[in-house]
């Protein structure tokens, strides 16, 4: 396959689904995509697609794939594995995997060092392979809706992370070193089976957004005060912690952000 037929915005291809039956046909099309800067994004045409065609790892100039049923322009099946390919796309700096049937994330995924935006959600995952923390260009981590119990370790080295949503899983436990993510903006955990906040995440002072809702947390750390961009009493989109059978602070107090809370141990120390 020549470079210069790769290069070119209107480039088209043949590509087989996995039975080999000459009328699935399909075509791509490299495009500029408009909602991500002007990146370059694959575009796939044709009829059912049966396996993910080997040939769109060829495509080293990609900045922007999308391999989910749920998304425009992608593939009409739920893939079970991302072929270990997918590492040799380093020019990729958006990566939607989501409403898959993933079960695990292959080890190549940590050649993408460009990558800024990486979308796992509606999965099975329930790890994450040690080569994640590689990405450290990463911004937007999308997890909801998996099987993760423990938030993995390897997210927590992700340095310029800003948006994180791991809501929607069976995660019990947040690593210590949650305070890696100093950028940290939004941090979505709802609806998981937390019973405790390490206080390592009161370090997180850029944090806005915290959704804690449906899970078992009976207190916050007793430096919950100190996240003093918190907009919890002032954004109901920022405040989530409803559905906990929350002591201390009671809801009441929660309901009231940081100040409340920081009044409120305060008082609790005394």
């Amino acid at each position: 396959m020549s470079t210069g037929r790769l290069k070119s915005a209107q480039t088209s291809l043949s590509l087989y689904s996995s039975n080999s039956v000459a009328d699935k046909l399909w075509k791509y099309r490299i495009e500029i995509d408009p909602s991500n800067d002007g990146k370059k994004k694959l575009k796939l045409k044709g009829r059912e697609l049966l396996s993910v065609p080997l040939e769109i790892f060829d495509l080293g100039e990609l900045q922007v794939l999308e391999m989910s049923p749920q998304r425009e322009s992608c593939l009409n099946y739920r893939m079970g594995i991302v072929p270990r390919e997918i590492g040799q796309l380093t020019n990729l700096t958006v990566l939607n995997l989501d409403t898959n049937e993933l079960r695990e994330v292959p080890p190549e995924i940590g050649a993408l060092q460009k990558l800024e935006r990486l979308t796992l959600s509606n999965n099975q995952l329930s790890r994450l392979p040690a080569e994640t923390e590689r990405l450290q260009k990463l911004q937007s981590l999308h997890l909801a809706n998996n099987h993760f119990q423990e938030l993995p370790v390897q997210v927590c080295q992700l340095r310029r992370l800003s948006f994180l949503d791991a809501s929607d899983n069976k995660i019990k436990s947040i690593p210590h070193s949650i305070s890696n993510l100093e950028r940290l903006e939004t941090l979505l955990l709802y609806f998981n089976a937390l019973q405790s906040l390490p206080d390592s995440i009161c370090t997180l002072a850029r944090l806005c957004t915290l959704w804690l809702g449906k899970n078992h947390l009976r207190s916050l750390p007793v430096h919950f005060g100190h996240l003093v961009n918190l907009e919890w009493g002032r954004s109901y989109s920022s405040s989530n912690f409803e559905g906990n059978p929350l002591e201390s602070p009671p809801p009441e107090v929660c309901r009231g952000g940081p100040v409340e809370i920081s009044r409120y141990f305060a008082v609790w120390n005394e």
